[in-house]
């Protein structure tokens, strides 16, 4: 009898555990690609999210939901080779590069479906965690609902030499936040959804080794906010903000992350083999004025997950790794914030609410008018160093995105930033009924044709006008005054069948833009300011007839001449 009732206790243990078990599934880990040329295809795809039933539609790079993750270094001249698998339209931002507008992937740089784009730059951010994602105008929320996305990692000698965990997927963990409804086999295209994702999984588990663990945290919702900490309240240390490693770790037991914004924590779980902990979002405490704390039980808002603490990731903690690390750095490196005495000029923004009829809910704008792709709102001389002074007068808080240039927090509602605020930013959370103030630099990449955008990163606020743009402008660039409306090239070889080479008449002439359209006017190839010294590799078209489009930077003019591939 005795042996019976410790075999039914053993029994009803393991059950129980089994149970627990049950209620989580493994975390992946995104795939990595690292060098200077990379091939990245986006396409629609499937991926089987809940437990039972049929996939769920998604959209992918290289993947069936989000993509790789981007390993670069600092110094390094990078290519991509974006394909577009999808059956729509699409852009592919690099957010919080510093790189050309013309290869910034914003809505103006729209890629056909079947076509490749051909970006490159020369990698000048410091090291930290950037993503990429899909930026068409009106439809970026649905592209990123899919699942279209991914990381986008800087090294440089700095980062190198601290000693900071850095094995991928080991001690060193990215985790891409989000949160989705399902409708049948489909994604539901709205602000909140009632599921968190971690990594694109449901109910998140993952081993950490018993050391110290390095997380690299994005907010990739579509308009949630997530405030950060975990079940035991223990205290993790910010390292690095949006661009990059703080001067010190800023020891929290609570951040708030909001859309569009990256940190990369410590947590020292030494000694601590055996035993679990939950990153949580303690969004009980959001504000019916923060994204996510608004509470919308029905209708197009329904936010399930208002006002609530829930699960991020359910972390194991086992086994220490060979060569961990074992302790928190007590300084980073020197962040050189930028005067506010240096600003040539304060440029003042607004945000508001308005309705707008057939939308429901308020509508948010910035400048008091909807985003105008053909109205630039400024010119930004270069080499200027701006103060942006932005004042939400309405009744919700925005999380502000600007591309081009990382800036220094100056005040948020009058206030210093916190510690874990004052480093490098390229998005700044302005409070509803509060005034933030940033300062940037402007010293790169003057372009008279192609605009940089700056936007609310909340998807549908963005898809619903609340967008800006500016250029960058010096008076040695753009359009000049020039008769010329040709510009004589020839293509060799032609025929051709692995490579294209120009040869401009006109040793002066600067090219600003290639585009390779089939017999039928369909770009297949768009290649922005080509290096015409590695010629165009044309090996993955099919054989027949094409036009080379060439666009000279000074007059903007087109040149066509016909090519055959064999």
């Amino acid at each position: 009898m005795i042996m019976t009732k410790r075999y039914s206790l053993l029994s009803s243990l393991i059950l129980a555990y089994t149970i627990v078990c049950a209620q989580y599934n493994t975390m992946p880990i995104p795939d990595t690609l690292s060098g200077t040329n990379f091939n990245l295809t986006i396409q629609d795809t499937f991926k089987q999210i809940l437990r039972t039933g049929n996939q769920t539609i998604t959209g992918g790079i290289n993947a069936n939901f989000w993509g790789p993750t981007v390993f670069v270094n600092k110094g390094d001249t990078i290519h991509m080779n974006v394909r577009n698998r999808l059956n729509d339209s699409t852009t592919l931002h690099w957010h919080g590069m510093h790189l050309p507008a013309v290869m910034d992937g914003g809505p103006h740089q729209v890629i056909p479906p079947g076509t490749l784009w051909q970006p490159y730059w020369k990698v000048t951010n410091n090291a930290g965690t950037y993503w990429f994602h899909p930026h068409l105008h009106e439809m970026t929320e649905e592209q990123i609902t899919k699942g279209i996305g991914g990381l986008l990692i800087v090294r440089d000698d700095v980062e190198q030499a601290l000693p900071l965990p850095r094995t991928y997927g080991i001690d060193d963990i990215p985790l891409i936040l989000t949160d989705r409804s399902f409708t049948g086999t489909d994604f539901k295209v709205a602000p909140y959804g009632d599921s968190m994702l971690t990594n694109g999984t449901l109910r998140a588990q993952y081993s950490i080794p018993a050391q110290v663990v390095r997380f690299r945290l994005l907010n990739a919702a579509i308009e949630r906010s997530y405030n950060l900490g975990f079940s035991d309240s223990r205290t993790f240390y910010v390292i690095a903000s949006d661009g990059g490693l703080l001067s010190a770790p800023v020891p929290l037991t609570r951040y708030l992350l909001h859309a569009g914004e990256r940190i990369e924590i410590l947590v020292n779980c030494t000694g601590q083999s055996g035993t679990n902990v939950n990153l949580k979002a303690y969004n009980s405490t959001l504000s019916q004025q923060t994204p996510g704390g608004d509470v919308f039980p029905n209708g197009p808002f329904a936010n399930a997950l208002a006002r609530i603490d829930f699960n991020i990731l359910h972390l194991n903690i086992g086994a220490q790794v060979s060569n961990a690390i074992v302790a928190i750095p007590t300084a980073l490196t020197t962040v050189n914030t930028i005067p506010s005495a240096n600003a040539n000029i304060t440029r003042y923004l607004t945000i508001s609410d308005t309705a707008v009829a057939g939308i429901p809910g308020a509508t948010f704008v910035l400048n008091h008018r909807f985003f105008n792709m053909n109205f630039n709102d400024y010119s930004v001389p270069l080499n200027n160093t701006e103060i942006w002074q932005i004042t939400n007068s309405g009744n919700f808080g925005h999380p502000f995105h600007i591309h081009d240039v990382e800036f220094n927090i100056l005040s948020v509602g009058g206030a210093a930033p916190t510690a874990a605020q004052a480093g490098w930013k390229d998005v700044v959370y302005i409070p509803s009924q509060s005034t933030v103030k940033f300062i940037a630099v402007f010293d790169d990449y003057a372009d008279a044709t192609h605009p940089f955008m700056y936007h609310c990163h909340i998807s549908l606020h963005e898809d619903e006008g609340m967008m800006g743009q500016f250029l960058v402008t010096n008076n040695l660039s753009g359009i000049k005054e020039n008769t010329q409306k040709v510009t004589p090239f020839i293509v060799y070889p032609n025929p051709s069948r692995d490579e294209l080479f120009i040869q401009l008449k006109d040793a002066e002439t600067e090219v600003y833009y290639v585009t390779i359209s089939n017999i039928n006017g369909k770009a297949v190839m768009m290649l922005p300011q080509p290096d015409l010294r590695r010629g165009i590799d044309i090996s993955s078209l099919s054989a027949g007839i094409y036009f080379l489009n060439l666009m000279d930077r000074a007059t903007k003019s087109i040149t066509t001449q016909k090519f055959i591939k064999q």
